[in-house]
């Protein structure tokens, strides 16, 4: 049995991998398959597909997304798997939530440079050009400019959820991100469940009703849990008849200490999971 990876990033997001660089290092790993899921945008997509056709025959691409959302005021993640992405209408909405994140980048920038951290949007653009700016990009800038001694303090002191200068985006729940997969096609997974630190109660209801929405399968298998932690997301998942998917979320240099296909390095996301979520794949 094969190992997959259904949640990767290059540098069209937060990644510090190319495309390219991110194909070859499935292939040298050995992958069955690997999803491209960058942060709100499609752009590394075709290039990734492209390319892993011509050169790896034996590596199957998966076009994906990773959809940043807010439930509550916290962020939750929706990735979308199969993504068709010569889709008009998924462009369209992309730009629509691109618009959201730049105004909530604007914002935080504000709150930042108020608060004796000055960083302006501007000077992210010019940092990471043709990027979906996100936070750990906001990390990174700070630490070259010496504002912070480590990229943790940035999420431990300014920019993590419950951080005073945290920003939610406005008006991008999951139940919209799970609308745009499903209208596209794809299927909608919640990711990395564990991550939101929920009651076990208030996670079931957050399936629920994300399942009432459309959501086909949960990210059961992931870098950061423990075994039972696996276990439980596996269980909800057969609970609610959804789908299990996994992935590292491998960023490169920018999520130390995690490595595509493995984690941390025990991380094993099976191939025999994947005929599943292509039965799912709605067009």
């Amino acid at each position: 049995m094969r190992r997959i990876d259904l949640h990767t990033h290059s540098t069209c997001s937060d990644g510090s991998y190319s495309v390219k660089e991110l194909i070859d290092y499935a292939h040298e790993k050995e992958l069955a398959a690997i999803a491209l899921t960058d942060h709100d945008t499609i752009d590394g997509v075709k290039e990734a597909v492209t390319y892993g056709k011509e050169k790896y025959p034996d590596l199957e691409v998966i076009p994906g997304i990773e959809f940043s959302t807010v439930n509550e005021g916290k962020d939750v993640h929706v990735v979308g798997l199969y993504v068709d992405y010569t889709d008009q209408r998924l462009k369209d909405r992309l730009a629509t939530f691109k618009n959201a994140r730049v105004e909530r980048n604007r914002k935080m920038c504000k709150k930042l440079t108020e608060g004796g951290i000055p960083i302006t949007y501007e000077e992210l653009e010019k940092a990471f050009p043709d990027t979906a700016i996100t936070r750990a990009h906001y990390a990174k800038f700070m630490l070259e400019k010496e504002y912070i001694k480590s990229r943790q303090e940035a999420f431990d002191r300014y920019i993590g959820d419950n951080c005073p200068y945290f920003v939610p985006r406005e008006n991008i729940t999951p139940e919209m991100a799970i609308e745009c997969i499903l209208e596209n096609g794809a299927v909608p997974i919640l990711a990395h469940p564990v991550l939101y630190h929920m009651s076990d109660a208030k996670l079931e209801a957050l399936v629920v009703r994300l399942k009432e929405a459309g959501l086909k399968g949960l990210e059961a298998i992931y870098t950061t849990y423990e075994a039972y932690e696996e276990r439980q997301m596996k269980e909800l998942a057969e609970k609610h008849n959804l789908l299990i998917s996994g992935g590292s979320d491998f960023h490169g240099s920018n999520k130390v200490g995690i490595d595509l296909g493995v984690g941390h390095g025990s991380l094993f996301v099976p191939e025999d999971i994947l005929p599943a979520i292509k039965a799912s794949i709605a067009r």
